[in-house]
Parts: structure tokens; sequence; C-alpha cells
């Protein structure tokens, strides 16, 4: 089986770092000339066309499982030196993860912060919507993720981690005035607070409810918390995180106007393959304060007609939809 030289897998990835073979050159203090001739190079050994020649270049699908191996070696080399005792004074591991919004603003950093600090590690955690995500680790530009998918991208492994329940709620006022009486009627009817234009969680929703969409009267707001206060403050109801809601249910400002009809959304943890200490220690901190934090795997069961069991709202559902890995989108997982 031919090798992968492993000066033309590091090439490969600085240009589709840089973006251009210019640049990937002055990076690596080589010619241009001998930044194209390794790419051609490895292209001819692989007897794949790994680039797509465009400004900024591209990889292509081949071309991404390189790139995601050059990452991957790049990690195992870090990981070595530190064992070795050849890191940096104060250079810390470094371990990056996509995660949904909704995550990002409930449970996921308290997991960050049970991680043991020695050796070091620090993060670089992206928010994104679920088909990026899975991009995200294709590519190799993060080493895991929060995802509401349990299907493993290639050269990952996958591990449930629970459901994280949402809660259909309105400001007290609100509820009071345009929520009474029978949902079906009233709830279509009613503003609505959305993340943005791609969310489609309430309306799948109504659309349950109803056989309808939510009100054409919609407030925006694309951030976890933010979305939280709007429905706090009555500019319209929607569905929250449950350990949001609860400390607004318990304060009066929110009014949980269809308890019975929560959705639990379930949420994996994908990783990279890789023998790394960093990422197994992360992995172990997050699969742990999840299981403290979330619905346990039968939690899709409760309610009539929801969660992953159920005809009900997804988000795991087709583009456009809301899933959980994107609150970013406020359409995940």
């Amino acid at each position: 089986m031919p090798e992968l030289p492993l000066d033309q897998v590091r090439t490969l990835l600085a240009v589709v770092d840089e973006g251009t073979f210019d640049a990937a050159a002055a990076a690596l203090h080589v010619t241009p000339s001998a930044v194209s001739q390794r790419v051609k190079a490895l292209e001819q050994r692989t007897g794949r066309v790994l680039l797509l020649r465009t400004k900024p270049v591209r990889p292509t699908e081949s071309g991404e499982v390189v790139v995601r191996f050059a990452r991957q070696l790049a990690r195992l080399e870090r990981d070595a030196r530190a064992e070795l005792g050849m890191r940096g004074a104060g250079e810390a591991a470094s371990v990056s993860v996509a995660v949904n919004a909704d995550s990002l603003a409930t449970w996921f950093l308290p997991a960050l912060t049970r991680i043991r600090q020695e050796p070091r590690i620090c993060f670089e955690l992206r928010r994104e919507d679920e088909d990026h995500t899975a991009a995200l680790l294709r590519e190799g530009l993060v080493m895991a993720a929060v995802t509401s998918s349990p299907d493993p991208v290639p050269g990952c492994s996958v591990r449930a981690l629970g459901a994280m329940r949402y809660l259909p709620v309105a400001g007290r006022d609100l509820a009071a005035r345009l929520l009474t009486g029978p949902l079906a009627a009233s709830l279509p009817e009613a503003p609505v607070v959305v993340f943005d234009r791609r969310d489609d969680f309430q309306d799948g929703f109504v659309r349950r409810l109803a056989g309808t969409s939510a009100s054409a009267a919609r407030t925006y707001v694309p951030t976890s918390e933010g979305f939280a206060e709007a429905v706090a403050s009555g500019l319209g109801w929607g569905m929250l995180p449950e350990a949001q809601a609860r400390p607004l249910l318990d304060a009066g400002r929110l009014v949980a106007f269809a308890p019975d009809r929560a959705v639990d959304v379930p949420l994996y943890w994908q990783q990279w393959k890789l023998d790394s200490p960093a990422l197994a220690t992360v992995a172990e901190a997050v699969v742990a304060t999840a299981a403290e934090a979330l619905r346990g795997p039968d939690a899709g069961r409760t309610g009539p007609g929801v969660g992953r069991t159920g005809p009900g709202v997804s988000r795991t559902g087709p583009a456009g939809s809301r899933r959980p890995e994107s609150r970013s989108s406020r359409s995940s997982g």
C-alpha cells in the first residue's frame, strides 16, 4: 500500500488553511512551485483530486480525508511532545469542540470546569448548526461535537449523552391575554419568538397542534440567553430548554402553557477516533456532566406524541428545521 509522505500531507493542510498556494509557501518557507509539486505528487500517489483550485482553495471529499488525517497527526505530535516533556513552558493542550447554543448556555460550560487542570487544557468552542458541525468534523476543524445525530462522521465515534427537554412557555401577561381557551385556536395567533429565519421549531410545534404555522408576528433573537429573556419579557411565546425555563417559571415570569407537550431532543457526543489524553479527559467530563444535567435515554417517551419516539417536532429533521446543534441558527445536535 502506498504511503502518505508526511511533508506532502502537511503541505496540503497548509494550502487549505492558508487558502492559496502562495500563502502556504510563505507559511512553510518554501517556494510556491515546491508547494504545487508536493500537492500534485500527493494527488498522484492517492489517485484522487484533493483540491479544488478555487480562491480560496477547497478540499474535495477525498481531500477532506487527508486534511483530517493531517490535523489528527498534528494532534498526536503535540501529545507526544507533551509526554516527552518537550512542551514549551506554560503551553496548554488545546481541544476544539463544536456545540449547539442551547447546550452552551446551560450544561456544557460546567462540564469544562470539572476537568482537572494538570496537565492544563484550553478550549476552542465553535457554535454551529448540525450540517456545519458534521462538516467541521469531516474536515478535522474540530476534534469533537455535541450533536443531535447518532450517525457517526467517518473517523469518529459516537456516545449518547441524554435528552434535552424543551418546554412551550410564554410570559405570564401574554399567556393570560392570548393563550386562553383551546390552544389549537389561540396559539397560531399569538406572537412568537424565533431564533432566526431558519428556525422552524415553533412552527413545527404549532403544525402538530393545529395543522398550521405559528403567527406571522415574529421577534427574531439569535442568542440562547436573549431568546429566553425575550420570551420572559412578553415579546412572544417560544420553546425553551427546561434548564433555562425552570428559574423563570419559579420566579413567576413564565407560564408553561402546555406542560404535557414537552419536546425531548436526544444529544450525542462525536469525537475523533484518536488516542489523545486531552480529548479523552474532555469526553469523560462531558459525558459525566450530561448524565447529571440531561434526561436519560428513555426521556423521549414522556409526553403525548412528542420527543424522539413520536411524530412531533424534531431538531434532527430536514434542512431548515431548528435542530439543537445550532442555536447559532437555533436549528441544530
